[in-house]
């Protein structure tokens, strides 16, 4: 199934997607900054272009992962692929946390701010620190399997979507008279892709909406304050992903800056509207069109999305140290290690959870006993600033993950790649203006 690409043809730089995004996030920024009001209540623009995007997601991983496993004529390697995928996924954001434990021990952000617990405004933080909100294990696992089948998709659950495809991916695969019913799947795809580039002719609109609501009820001016963490968790990001991400390209033989490049639509729009899943269904695409083959990048991609999280483990680790250095709270190193030993597990049990990041940061500290949970009330006005960095770095982190596990099943063109990368005109069954 080809998806949505990138036009071969030069366009006038004003007219590319990029370019738009980019211009609007600026014009958001200035009008949160000089009309704060007009700029709080822009945020129904970015909300409803995000919401656009999420009612494709389901669909859209439903038919392509159910296509690319009906495709698939020996199963077994769709067990390979999970597993390459998982071991890469907690290698790498292992990684991930003690890179930013590094960096927030080595910088100390929170040193100097002598918080007092005991003080702090926590009416604020209390949806995330309910005892009902920290999701265990088992509920986690058990929530994979959705009450019905309309049930996983009327939620937009991810990982309930992805249970539900590969069952039926497997169940096809195995139904002789399959092929009419697969090639009609493949059709919806194409279908469900250029709906997706209808919707995205509105990013720019969602992008201006999401920052200048962000400038405009936080203001640039609470930065200052908490410059230090931000510029923390900001250079921790990059030294992840061109560093780490890059040495790991670089190990299998293609240019993560190329590929940056390749997705520099994506970025801008994650940039503007603070969401990895609003580029999603877009990263897909492109990662299919890249030569990547539709069964990995079926299973890869919306499993990344829950297991790989390498910005929000690199926010995670230093919010955590922080809050301990803010509020004068001494951490022993094996206090260190605990936290992050924590941080693996739970990590993943509030990936698909409203403010998983700070019920996770509170799961944490509950569960450690040392450092008050009251103290991530000092990130709320700076949170959404960080989360820019943490989801451009997911959606990075899973686009190599992808190359990465398709390298290893032997299931990329990389003839294609290479000259996609570059690019260098090449075929495509369908071509989507961006």
């Amino acid at each position: 199934m080809s998806t949505t690409v990138p036009n071969s043809e030069k366009r006038a730089f004003y007219k590319t997607l990029h370019f738009q995004v980019f211009v609007a996030i600026i014009a958001g920024v200035a009008l949160g900054q000089l009309y704060p009001k007009l700029g709080e209540q822009m945020k129904p623009l970015g909300d409803g272009f995000i919401k656009l995007i999420r009612m494709m997601i389901a669909p859209i991983i439903f038919v392509t992962i159910v296509v690319g496993i009906a495709s698939v004529r020996d199963l077994r390697q769709l067990g390979r692929v999970g597993v390459k995928a998982l071991l890469y996924f907690e290698v790498v954001t292992t990684f991930a946390l003690v890179i930013g434990l590094i960096v927030v021990k080595t910088v100390q952000p929170g040193a100097g701010v002598n918080a007092n617990p005991a003080t702090l405004d926590t009416k604020s933080i209390q949806q995330y620190t309910g005892p009902t909100k920290v999701v265990h294990t088992v509920d986690f696992l058990l929530n994979i399997i959705p009450e019905t089948v309309v049930d996983a998709f009327a939620k937009g659950e991810i990982l309930q979507v992805l249970l539900l495809a590969i069952l039926f991916g497997i169940g096809l695969s195995r139904f002789a008279q399959a092929k009419p019913i697969v090639a009609a799947l493949d059709s919806i795809g194409h279908w469900l892709f250029g709906v997706i580039a209808i919707i995205m002719n509105a990013a720019p609109i969602g992008a201006f909406g999401a920052m200048a609501f962000t400038i405009g009820k936080y203001g640039l001016k609470t930065l200052w304050p908490l410059g230090k963490l931000m510029l923390c968790v900001y250079a921790t990001g990059f030294l992840f992903i061109f560093v780490v991400l890059g040495t790991i390209a670089r190990v299998h033989g293609f240019s993560l800056w190329k590929f940056l490049k390749y997705i520099e639509d994506e970025i801008l729009i994650v940039v503007g509207t603070s969401s990895s899943e609003a580029a999603l269904p877009r990263l897909i695409a492109k990662l299919e069109n890249l030569g990547c083959s539709r069964s990995v990048v079926g299973l890869v991609v919306p499993s990344g999305y829950a297991f790989n999280l390498d910005g929000t483990s690199i926010y995670l680790t230093i919010a955590a140290i922080f809050v301990a250095q803010a509020t004068n709270t001494h951490l022993s190193t094996a206090d260190e290690w605990w936290i992050l030993l924590i941080l693996m597990l739970t990590s993943k049990g509030s990936a698909a959870v409203t403010g998983g990041g700070f019920i996770t940061l509170a799961a944490t500290l509950s569960s450690l006993g040392t450092v008050p949970v009251a103290g991530i009330a000092l990130l709320l006005g700076v949170d959404r600033f960080m989360s820019q960095m943490r989801s451009v770095t997911n959606l990075i982190g899973n686009g190599v993950a992808t190359i990465v596990v398709a390298k290893w099943e032997h299931a990329l063109d990389e003839k294609r790649a290479v000259r996609v990368l570059n690019g260098q005109p090449y075929l495509a069954e369908e071509v989507v203006e961006t």
